[in-house]
C-alpha cells in the first residue's frame, strides 16, 4: 500500500513540474560552483604570477627540496665527530673556534665541493668550480653551482645558484644540529636575484629579491658577497695584523688622508679602544677608568702605534689638564650616526717594500650591506715594522678621490 501512494505522488510531482524545477536548481547550482571554482583558480593564478614578479618567497620544486635537504644532512654528517668533540661554549648559543671550522671545512672539502666559511679573510675551498660557473654566467650561458658554507655554530648551508641565460636564482637550505647532536635543516627557500657581478678580484656580489615598501615598512637588505678567489697568505696575515683591528668605524686611522707631517686631524680618543684591543687582545673595558684614562696609560699606547710625542697627544687630543687624564664615551647612538661604510671590512690586496723599510699595504673597504662593494674606498697604508715584530702606521692617502663618496667623518669627543 505504501509502494502504491509514493508512486501516485511520484507521477503527481512530474505532472506539476517541481521535480523538473528541483533538477533545474541542481544545474543552475553546479554552474554557480564551476564558476566559483574558475575565478578561484585565476586568483591563485594571478597570485602565484605576482609572487614570481616579486622573486622572494618562490615556490620550491618539491625534488630540489627533497635534494637541498638530503645534500645539508649528508655534509653535516661527515663532520659529525668534529662537531661532537667541539667546544661549543654556551650551549643556548654554539659558537665554534676558527680551527673547529677549518676542520669542518677541510672535511667537507674532500667531496671536490665547493666549500666556504663566515671566518673573517678565509678562502672558499675547491672554490674553481664557482669560478668557472660564474665566468660562464658572464658569457650567457646557463648552468648551476652548489656552494656550502659553514656557520659558526657548525651548521652547514647549501647555496645552490642557477643561471638560465638570463635571470639568476638561488635556492638556500640551512643545515642545523638538533638537541641530541643529530643533523636537520630549519628551512628551505627560492629566490631570484635581482642584481649580481663577478669582480676581477674575485667576489661575487648579488643582491635579492625583498620584500619592499609598502609590504614592509623597515627596509630588508638583500645585499651579500661572497669571496670566490682566493687571497694570498700574506694578504691574510697583513689584514689580520694590521687593519682587521681598526676598521672603519669609531675611528678615522683608516678612513682620512694622513702622514708624520699631519696628524693633527686624527681621533686619538676614538683610536684609543682599538689600539688596546689589538695590544692586549681583549676588548676595553670602560668600567676601570670612571674618571677618564690616566695619561701615562693613553700616550704610552698612542706612541706604541704612532710617531706622535706626548705633547702633541695632549694639542690633539681632548685631555683634562687638571685631573691629568684623557676622556672617552662609548659610541653610541648620541655620538654616531651609523653608516653603511662604516660595516666594512678592510682587506689588504697589495704588499709594496719600499726602499726606506717601510711598507705598503693597498686596502679596499669591502661592504657587505646595502651598497654590496668590494671597494668602497681603496686606501694605501704605510707601516713600519720593527725587528721584534711590532709597527708603526705612518700615513694613509684614500686613493682616486674615495674622500669624496664616503660620509664626513664623526669624531665621538669634540675638541
Amino acid at each position: 500500500m505504501k509502494k502504491c501512494i509514493w508512486f501516485i505522488v511520484l507521477i503527481s510531482c512530474l505532472l506539476c513540474g517541481c521535480i523538473r524545477k528541483d533538477r533545474t536548481s541542481d544545474s543552475q547550482l553546479m554552474d554557480s560552483r564551476d564558476v566559483d571554482s574558475t575565478e578561484e583558480n585565476e586568483n591563485v593564478k594571478e597570485d602565484v604570477a605576482e609572487q614570481w614578479e616579486k622573486g622572494y618567497d618562490l615556490p620550491v620544486d618539491e625534488q630540489e627540496a627533497v635534494e637541498a635537504e638530503s645534500d645539508c644532512i649528508e655534509m653535516m654528517e661527515r663532520i659529525s665527530d668534529i662537531y661532537g668533540d667541539a667546544d661549543k661554549g654556551a650551549v643556548s648559543n654554539v659558537v665554534l673556534e676558527d680551527e673547529t671550522i677549518f676542520k669542518m671545512q677541510k672535511k667537507i672539502m674532500e667531496t671536490g665541493c665547493p666549500v666556504a666559511t663566515l671566518v673573517l679573510y678565509s678562502n672558499m675551498g675547491n672554490y674553481e668550480n664557482v669560478d668557472n660557473f660564474l665566468n660562464e654566467c658572464m658569457d650567457g650561458k646557463s648552468g648551476a653551482v652548489v656552494i656550502y658554507e659553514i656557520c659558526d655554530d657548525g651548521g652547514v648551508g647549501r647555496m645552490k645558484f642557477i643561471f638560465d641565460g638570463t635571470d639568476m636564482y638561488i635556492v638556500s637550505a640551512r643545515g642545523v644540529w638538533n638537541d641530541n647532536n643529530t643533523p636537520g635543516t630549519s628551512y628551505i627557500s627560492y629566490t631570484r636575484i635581482k642584481e649580481w657581478k663577478y669582480t676581477d678580484k674575485g667576489w661575487f656580489c648579488y643582491e635579492l629579491c625583498v620584500p619592499e615598501y609598502p609590504e614592509v615598512t623597515e627596509m630588508v637588505d638583500g645585499s651579500c658577497l661572497i669571496r670566490v678567489k682566493p687571497m694570498t697568505e700574506e694578504q691574510r696575515e697583513m689584514s689580520e695584523k694590521c687593519v682587521r683591528g681598526l676598521g672603519y668605524q669609531g675611528n678615522n686611522l683608516l678612513c682620512s688622508n694622513w702622514d708624520t707631517e699631519h696628524m693633527e686631524e686624527l681621533d686619538y680618543n676614538g683610536m684609543y679602544e682599538y689600539l688596546y684591543a689589538m695590544k692586549y687582545q681583549e676588548k676595553f673595558n670602560s668600567e676601570n677608568y670612571p674618571n677618564g684614562i690616566p695619561k701615562e696609560e693613553f700616550e704610552n699606547l698612542i706612541m706604541e702605534y704612532l710617531p706622535v710625542t706626548a705633547e702633541q697627544i695632549r694639542e690633539y687630543a681632548v685631555f683634562d689638564e687638571k685631573n691629568q687624564t684623557y676622556a672617552w664615551v662609548r659610541l653610541g647612538c648620541l655620538n654616531y650616526a651609523p653608516t653603511f661604510f662604516g660595516t666594512s671590512l678592510p682587506e689588504v690586496i697589495d704588499i709594496r717594500e719600499n726602499g726606506d723599510g717601510t711598507i705598503t699595504l693597498t686596502v679596499d673597504a669591502v661592504c657587505d650591506m646595502v651598497i654590496c662593494d668590494d671597494a668602497v674606498i681603496t686606501h694605501e697604508l704605510t707601516i713600519r715594522f720593527a725587528e721584534d715584530g711590532s709597527f708603526q702606521y705612518l700615513g694613509n692617502e684614500i686613493l682616486n678621490d674615495g674622500i669624496m663618496q664616503i660620509p664626513d667623518y664623526q669624531y665621538r669627543i669634540k675638541n
